[in-house]
């Protein structure tokens, strides 16, 4: 029985990089990096080496388990299990390491593969922004500050605004990579007293067959420093997915609808309301969020261990590293199909530009009042009083200007009528967006 919804509701590819037989495959390959430098380094026969690769082949989970279940220690029941297979050269394995040697280059191996997975999938993340912000570079909607209607924009800038959040999740990405691709061979305390002087030597050569970099220096763990980041990495990523997620469940309300998440033929939106379109994938994006980002909180907690180490991090991290890069891969997942499938409403957006009767224009005519002659502070009143009389009096905001003597004095026949087309005050969108999308 499932107990997790990471192992089955919101599964993906990433699963199979923290499953407990990758743990166990990721452990043994750092076993056998080590069991090759000690081969190299004279510390055993290449042949001990050689059958410690061939016997890390062999180990099977449910053995692992097994050892576990007598012994209470995980990485312990890996080695006896590895020993096992090694009838000849057993009593290599392990050799001068301690636990969170394998463990922690191990963790470092699986974040690096990790995130490089999510890499993939943020980089299609962004590809459909970049095609969503370039078809609709000039569709023209209302812009939208503190919940009301502020002036035109165009949806290109609102993909080309995710688009470049995107690009800089990725940099965040690569940056936490750098910071977590290392690894640490250094013994209980990281003072490598078990390899004879020979420890920095060994950890690089450890290091270089896994394609990590070695700690500077650690203690008894690499420094969880370096894993906060990570998740830290991951919540900003997860932030993104929630903010574009958010704006269009907001935009698929029945009072605005000008865009809307795919909804299959045979989609059902509630039991007891069949007229329901819920926005219940972008909702799900939003969910799952929270809890990518109430992991930073305890990543954070874990950098302060006491003296060389103690096990308060080991637990929580069983749950937030796997947890943190599934959830967050899922909801890439997710907003890819939710960015590919969008349907727009163009005859709301067009509604919805003209439902204040021409008073999101208010800034463009004060600008072009100034331009006239008139005082800025002066235009700016006679605007907000004009907006306030069409407002209470139910009227169109261009009726009431045309009313007004000192507005009227400075504009031709034709001329005013012209400010209030939203589709000619979008500024230099057209460009920005262009520009955003092509660097």
């Amino acid at each position: 029985m499932v107990v997790s919804p990471i192992e089955s509701r919101y599964r993906t590819e990433m699963n199979a990089l923290f499953d407990e037989s990758a743990r166990i495959d990721s452990w043994m390959e750092v076993e056998v990096a080590l069991a090759r430098a000690h081969a190299k380094l004279g510390d055993m026969p290449s042949a001990a080496a050689e059958e410690i690769a061939a016997g890390a082949k062999k180990v099977t989970l449910s053995r692992v388990n097994e050892i576990e279940a007598e012994i209470h220690h995980d990485l312990m029941a890996m080695v006896k299990a590895l020993a096992e297979q090694c009838p000849k050269y057993g009593g290599y394995v392990h050799y001068g390491a301690t636990s969170y040697d394998i463990e922690d280059t191990a963790t470092g191996l699986t974040m690096k593969r990790a995130i490089q997975w999510l890499r993939q999938r943020l980089l299609a993340t962004r590809k459909v922004l970049g095609k969503r912000a370039l078809e609709t570079k000039a569709l023209v909607c209302i812009g939208r500050t503190h919940g009301q209607h502020a002036v035109p924009t165009t949806y290109g800038m609102k993909f080309a605004i995710w688009y470049k959040e995107i690009e800089r999740d990725l940099l965040r990405l690569e940056q936490a990579e750098e910071m977590i691709s290392v690894g640490k061979m250094a013994g209980a305390t990281g003072t490598m007293a078990t390899f004879g002087g020979k420890g920095r030597r060994i950890q690089q050569l450890v290091m270089d067959e896994l394609g990590l970099r070695p700690a500077e220096v650690s203690n008894q763990v690499v420094q969880r420093d370096r894993h906060a980041q990570v998740i830290f990495a991951l919540a900003l990523v997860a932030a993104t997915l929630e903010k574009i997620a958010k704006e269009i469940r907001n935009l698929q309300r029945n009072e605005i609808q000008e865009v809307a998440e795919p909804f299959g033929a045979k989609q059902v939106g509630s039991s007891t309301m069949p007229q329901k379109r819920n926005p219940h994938k972008s909702e799900r994006v939003c969910s799952l969020a929270r809890l990518v980002r109430g992991s930073v909180a305890v990543a954070m907690e874990n950098i302060a261990l006491e003296h060389e180490r103690d096990l308060t991090n080991s637990a929580n991290e069983r749950f937030i590293f796997a947890d943190s890069f599934i959830i967050t891969d899922y909801m890439a997942s997710e907003m890819n199909k939710i960015l590919g499938g969008l349907t727009f409403y163009p005859e709301n957006i067009e509604r919805n530009l003209a439902l204040t009767g021409g008073a999101v224009l208010s800034e463009r005519v004060m600008i072009e009042l100034v331009k006239r002659g008139m005082g800025r502070q002066e235009a700016h009143e006679l605007m907000r009083t004009a907006n306030m009389e069409a407002f209470e009096g139910k009227k169109k905001l261009p009726a009431v200007l045309a009313g007004k003597k000192e507005v009227s004095k400075l504009f031709k026949k034709g001329e005013m009528e012209k400010l209030f087309d939203p589709k000619t005050y979008i500024g230099e969108s057209v460009e920005i967006v262009e520009a955003a999308i092509e660097e």
